[in-house]
């Protein structure tokens, strides 16, 4: 082993970062704070990531060409260095640091898991008693959960159907599309 090579980027961390951008972007849309009111807090922004960039990499994960893994994994790695940066930034202490990201990581991983066999299973109801969990921290009523929940659940089976029709090639360069979020008064809006 030379010394370049541990200075040479690893081959998906460009695409991997801007896919993580793309997540970012759509997980900012207003319609997610607004007509859907998941609270506009550290906790809320980090779940409506997550939950863009778990379906972002379970597209990655079950394509059949290895590169779809190795990918998913740049996404989850630029994920989780931009937590690291972040807390940083408001000013969270070297020694915290570390502890708060494995912190971040076990809830991601929990919220994705969930997410995940819910959008395999198409299961709407399933889908958006998690995502009340997750994003209102509230249990759903016994009737069920609430019109927001099933709003977002809604929107999530499609972002996850449109992420399924991209191809590779292009993922592979950073580039993804998530749709855009229902218009306030349509049906699917909240």
């Amino acid at each position: 082993m030379n010394l370049f090579s541990l200075f040479r980027r690893k081959p998906h961390e460009r695409p991997g970062f801007m896919l993580y951008g793309s997540a970012v972007a759509a997980a900012r849309d207003g319609w997610f704070y607004g007509a859907l009111a998941v609270p506009d807090t550290l906790d809320g922004r980090f779940d409506t990531v997550g939950l863009h960039v778990a379906l972002l990499i379970r597209r990655l994960r079950t394509d059949p060409d290895p590169r779809g893994a190795a990918l998913a994994q740049a996404v989850f790695d630029a994920m989780f260095a931009d937590m690291d940066v972040n807390l940083r930034e408001m000013g969270v202490g070297d020694l915290s640091v570390g502890k708060k990201v494995k912190a971040m990581w076990e809830a991601f991983h929990g919220r994705a898991r969930a997410y995940e066999a819910a959008v395999t299973a198409a299961d709407a109801d399933a889908l958006a008693r998690a995502l009340q969990r997750n994003l209102w921290r509230e249990e759903p009523a016994e009737s069920g959960p609430r019109a927001e929940a099933l709003a977002l659940a809604g929107h999530t089976l499609a972002v996850a159907a449109q992420l399924a029709e991209q191809p590779l090639a292009g993922l592979l360069r950073g580039n993804a599309s998530f749709p855009a979020t229902p218009v306030e008064g349509s049906p699917h809006a909240a």
